[in-house]
């Protein structure tokens, strides 16, 4: 492994007719050095920790973005509006985060593909069509609340944004456009070490470490209603964001991390959700201790007047330093989501989609991320109450579409012959689908909330216990069966040595008979999209009552 930090990377010769893939293979280069292709994982402390960093960035940027512009405002609302009676919410989506995470970067390593790619390939082009239109509309929406947070945060700092939103779309397009895999992954990190900002920010509204302990025990402040229930759905939407699905996996391939490097990649992923599960805390924080006893507790409007209200109170430095978080969570939010988009396309269209190729190499990517940026930076430019609705909105109509995604995922971790050795385990596919009838029973407690809002806390609660009791007898059973780790694997994890198994990969998807579909399965899926269709109605219906409100 060297630690040159300078020039071009090199890239194997563009073999490929269609020219798309050819850049994904070839050394792992990153911003702090570089692995040969060749090389294997090698013993020593100190060895392990460059390869570490070396290997460092798909998982940390991608639990980073997660914190973006809506999840400062998210949180912040939290906090402002139930102190800190709803941290336990970030709590239970630890596991959630790592699982999810865990499963796209293991697709990435071993298939090779991104994610859209994937589903495309295994499920055909209805389901493709499905995953990617959803991801397309969702994420335009989510660079849109991105660059309200740019307007507010210089707002705040005394740039209009007639300036700011044009320069900071300006800026997202340079640093990605550059053809170099290094120079962006280290611009990233440099963006991502400004968050470091918290920490005094933090300390300077005193948070009582009493107050804080106390959000971890399970409640609902002010009942099980559906405007806690949006909140709380808006979180899960926030942390766990479907785009995460396809970014992580999209650039654990792009920065050519295979098989043999998956453990490096699952300790860069739980040093993300460290730093995005602190961050996220801390915000959460900063209102609730800053503005506590003020006029401004308990009626959040944006993250604008959360930095004004704070630098009223503990002086202008606390509030130039919240709006510094906001503007670098909303440039990292925006530079990831849009990738995540572009990657997706690419995918789907089968054209160049890696940031090793410049721009005349690959004008269809890049001028993908152009129009993606300049549409939404378009839209943040409607009037106010069209943008509060926007940004209320989008973070829990993506905690409604997550289980959809999940689903996807966890089906493909369980194809064999695209994952052979490295396909889910029972214990894997127990959490994994315990984790999507979890969202999908909140998804179904805020739809019901929101289509009889005087349903009682209890009733509520009733609903989701039996919820969870009719997911745990069917699973039962699935287990039961001996159908729940689905059939024995194309190649068994016992029949293959542990170094084997590290070499392993995908062979060529067009080598790969597509897998048929049950009637069951497709009822199943069909069942949940129309299901999922209803709940993103009620939803928009509920956040434009709230905004007429």
């Amino acid at each position: 492994m060297t630690s040159t930090t300078t020039g071009r990377e090199e890239s194997p010769p563009d073999t490929s007719s269609a020219a798309s893939d050819s850049k994904r293979s070839g050394d792992i280069v990153g911003a702090f050095g570089r692995i040969r292709e060749d090389e294997r994982p090698t013993s020593g402390r100190w060895r392990r920790l460059q390869t570490l960093m070396v290997i460092s960035g798909p998982g940390l940027i991608a639990m980073v973005g997660d914190n973006d512009a809506g999840g400062v405002a998210t949180y912040a609302q939290a906090g402002q509006n139930y102190g800190m009676n709803l941290l336990w919410t970030l709590t239970l989506l630890i596991p959630v985060l790592y699982v999810n995470q865990e499963m796209v970067l293991r697709l990435g390593a071993v298939t090779r593909v991104g994610h859209a790619r994937l589903i495309f390939e295994r499920f055909g082009k209805f389901w493709g069509a499905f995953s990617v239109g959803d991801l397309l509309v969702l994420n335009a929406l989510t660079i849109v609340t991105e660059f309200i947070g740019v307007a507010l945060a210089l707002g705040f700092l005394g740039c209009p944004k007639i300036i700011a939103i044009p320069a900071a779309a300006v800026l997202l397009f340079v640093v990605v456009a550059g053809g170099s895999f290094r120079r962006w992954e280290a611009m990233m990190f440099l963006l991502i070490a400004v968050n470091l900002a918290i920490i005094p920010m933090t300390l300077s509204v005193h948070p009582s470490w009493r107050g804080t302990v106390g959000g971890l025990l399970p409640q609902f402040p002010g009942g099980l209603n559906s405007t806690v229930l949006l909140l709380i759905v808006a979180i899960v939407g926030t942390t766990v964001a479907p785009w995460q699905l396809f970014f992580q996996q999209s650039n654990v391939v792009d920065k050519r991390i295979t098989a043999r490097w998956i453990p490096y990649a699952r300790a860069d992923l739980v040093l993300g959700i460290v730093v995005v599960m602190a961050g996220a805390a801390a915000l959460m924080a900063v209102t609730a201790f800053g503005l506590l006893g003020t006029a401004a507790a308990g009626h959040f409007t944006d993250a604008g007047a959360v930095a004004a209200g704070l630098a009223d109170h503990f002086g202008s430095t606390v509030g130039v330093l919240f709006a510094i978080i906001l503007l670098d969570a909303s440039l990292i939010g925006a530079n990831a989501i849009g990738l995540a988009t572009t990657y997706a396309v690419g995918d789907a269209m089968g054209k160049r989609h890696s940031l090793h190729w410049t721009i005349r190499e690959a004008p269809a990517f890049y001028g993908g991320y152009a129009v993606l940026l300049g549409v939404s930076a378009a839209v943040a430019f409607s009037p106010d109450p069209v943008l509060g609705l926007v940004t209320q909105g989008v973070q829990a109509l993506a905690g409604i579409l997550l289980p959809s995604a999940t689903v996807f995922l966890v089906l493909l971790c369980n194809d064999r012959p695209v994952m052979g050795p490295w396909s889910n385990t029972l214990r894997q596919n127990i959490v994994a689908w315990t984790i999507v009838w979890c969202l999908v029973l909140l998804s179904l407690a805020l739809t019901a909330a929101t289509f009889f809002p005087h349903l009682s806390t209890t009733t509520i609660e009733a609903g989701l216990v039996a919820g969870a009791l009719t997911g745990l007898t069917v699973g039962a059973g699935v287990i039961f069966t001996g159908r729940g780790g689905g059939n024995r694997p194309h190649t068994d994890p016992r029949d293959v040595g542990a170094q084997q198994r590290l070499e392993w990969h995908t062979p060529d998807l067009a080598t790969l008979t597509r897998p048929v579909m049950s009637s069951s399965r497709r009822a199943g899926l069909s069942t949940l999209r129309v299901y999922l269709a209803l709940a993103v109605v009620l939803v928009v219906i509920k956040i434009i009552e709230a905004g007429m409100a």
